[in-house]
């Protein structure tokens, strides 16, 4: 088992930034792609963006250039750190790691950004 615990969510006015962080532990021997999903209030949960054990990195359209995946082997952790804010940002924002064929998700972080 792999257990996740997601910190760095907040309230923040457009164009503001924040940090999201996950902390890995226990099963973490053979984790692959670490990411990070979103769902907003009325919509289906979204890839935001995810990282592999070799370090490339994929994003959601909407949040290139804004967005920036990166992983600490060392301390087992996946950050994002969003700058340029946007309203549609707006969502609760889920941890998801996947160790061999196995997906494992944290249970979220809200991230709200209002004028």
């Amino acid at each position: 088992q792999v257990q996740l615990v997601e910190s760095g969510g907040g309230l923040v006015q457009p164009g503001g930034s924040l940090r999201l962080s996950c902390a890995t532990s226990g099963s973490i021997l053979g984790i692959n792609v670490m990411g990070w999903y979103r769902q907003a209030p009325g919509k289906e949960r979204e890839l935001v963006a995810n990282i592999n054990s070799d370090g490339v990195t994929k994003y959601t359209n909407s949040v290139k250039g804004r967005f920036t995946i990166s992983r600490d082997s060392a301390k087992n952790t996946v950050y994002l750190q969003m700058n340029s804010l946007r309203p549609e940002d707006t969502a609760i924002y889920f941890c998801r790691v996947q160790r061999y064929n196995v997906l494992y998700g944290g249970q979220g972080t809200q991230v709200t950004v209002f004028s």
